[in-house]
């Protein structure tokens, strides 16, 4: 499995400590042995799992010329630090400066009012903004923040500012121990691949990047390189510490069933923009919220769930949970099965990406226990919601299928909150793009370039049909 599994508290650290080499698997890949981290008992608490360093702690210089860190916090940097991941992610970091520390804000541009405030209040090293023409907007901002604080000028460190395409995957390979990629979409590859190919370890929120991107990230991540922040993909990792990789038998991904669950096709024909934003669990992003509605969301995941942890797709099972406590469960060989559970809070499986595998105490609110509680499960509607069956078929195929399934949704989700395309042509249009697509013996030795021109020709593909009306 390539997921961290098993991570010491000196893993990505700077200042010398040895990092802690999780346990491997003939393949390469972590595996899920519980017993993987424990330290004999008569181990100083102070010398890492797996034996002193060969050099001492306090002889080796911080790379890169950045200041050494305290010790036991974690150096941050939160890509999409305005979107809702992003916002989540710094309330935790805000709740415990004694854990994490930010180094480095990246959002698009478009609420530079709110990146100068996150930059104000969390003093970041550098920002970064997508939008090249953002950058002026943000100085002013942010100087304009600081006066209204009552700053003087001068009083206030003036982080270093970077604008550009290529500005946000700069501040993913900035020096620091936890990446947390927030970016909605497929502009979130890049800055997955400038934070594997930098070493640093990646609290993984953007799922698009690992699916379209699929081998390209893969190949690139140092066993347990990558910690999931889905809350589905969280809970896998949680309880596949409960039992080795060859005692697994299947994952079970939850879906809450979106605004529509128990609708039959028929019924979600009329269906509007606002209805489908109309989330009954989860408060996310506009896109994330419809991609919900549609099982989208869904689908990516359960790819999502192949690529991590390396399983297949035959083996990866999706049951409708609209009460969204239960996040995800493993089945074990001897029939039991473990699952996570928690009220939905995003707060929880952030806050264990950039800690992993520590906990954070009072992450989020826990189960009321005092009180009683009923969690119901149901089997997916694949003929109302055919979004998952697709995206098994568009994993199982690979190479660059997955950037067509993803480039052709976004597409699509767009025309429907402009009102160009109806509900249920969200997947229809998708399904086609897939169908139509080409994929020219790309599945072996798949390339960069190989995904972006897929993604590229299937968004076109996807706006010429949805200005037809799907």
């Amino acid at each position: 499995m390539r997921v961290a599994a098993r991570q010491s508290r000196t893993a990505g650290r700077r200042d010398g400590t040895a990092r802690a080499r999780p346990p491997m698997a003939d393949n390469g890949r972590v595996t899920a042995d519980s017993n993987a981290d424990r330290v004999p008992a008569d181990v100083p608490a102070d010398v890492p799992a797996d034996g002193p360093s060969e050099v001492p702690s306090d002889a080796v210089a911080p790379s890169d010329g950045h200041a050494e860190r305290p010790k036991g916090v974690r150096d941050v940097v939160v890509l999409g630090s305005t979107g809702s991941i992003g916002t989540q992610a710094l309330d935790v970091i805000r709740r415990n400066p004694d854990r994490f520390r930010v180094v480095g804000l990246a959002a698009g541009g478009g609420r530079v009012d709110l990146l100068a405030r996150q930059a104000l209040e969390f003093r970041p090293e550098v920002v970064a903004v997508a939008r090249a023409s953002a950058a002026q907007d943000l100085q002013l901002a942010f100087y304009a923040e600081a006066k209204r604080h009552g700053y003087a000028s001068g009083d206030y460190p003036i982080p270093k500012i970077v604008a550009g395409p290529e500005a946000v995957a700069e501040v993913a390979a900035w020096p620091c121990d936890v990446v947390l990629n927030g970016v909605t979409g497929a502009l979130g590859l890049s800055s997955t691949l400038a934070a594997l190919d930098a070493g640093r370890v990646l609290a993984l929120a953007n799922k698009e990047s690992l699916i379209i991107g699929g081998p390209l990230v893969v190949e690139r991540a140092r066993p347990g390189q990558i910690v999931p922040v889905d809350s589905e993909h969280s809970a896998l990792a949680q309880c596949l510490r409960g039992g080795r990789a060859a005692e697994v038998r299947r994952l079970v991904l939850t879906a809450s069933g979106g605004p529509f669950r128990g609708r039959s096709r028929a019924e979600l024909v009329d269906v509007t923009p606002e209805e489908a934003l109309n989330h009954p669990t989860w408060d996310m992003g506009p896109v994330v919220t419809i991609n919900s509605a549609t099982l989208v969301n869904k689908g990516l995941e359960v790819i999502e769930a192949h690529l991590l942890f390396d399983v297949p797709m035959d083996r990866i099972e999706v049951m409708v949970h609209p009460q969204s406590v239960i996040h995800s469960m493993v089945e074990f060989v001897d029939g039991s099965t473990l699952a996570q559970a928690s009220p939905p809070d995003m707060r929880l499986p952030i806050a264990l990406g950039l800690d992993w595998p520590h906990r954070v105490p009072d992450a989020a609110p826990a189960v009321d226990w005092t009180r009683a509680h009923t969690w119901e499960l149901f089997p997916l509607d694949d003929e109302a919601f055919p979004a998952v069956a697709l995206a098994r078929r568009v994993g199982e195929q690979g190479g660059t299928a997955p950037a067509v399934y993803n480039a052709a949704n976004e597409e699509c989700v767009e025309a429907f909150r402009a009102g160009r395309l109806p509900f249920l042509g969200i997947v229809d249009t998708v399904a086609r793009v897939v169908e139509e697509h080409d994929t020219g013996g790309r599945q072996a030795g798949l390339t960069l370039d190989d995904v972006l021109a897929a993604d590229e020709w299937a968004r076109a593909r996807a706006r010429e049909l949805t200005a037809q009306g799907g």
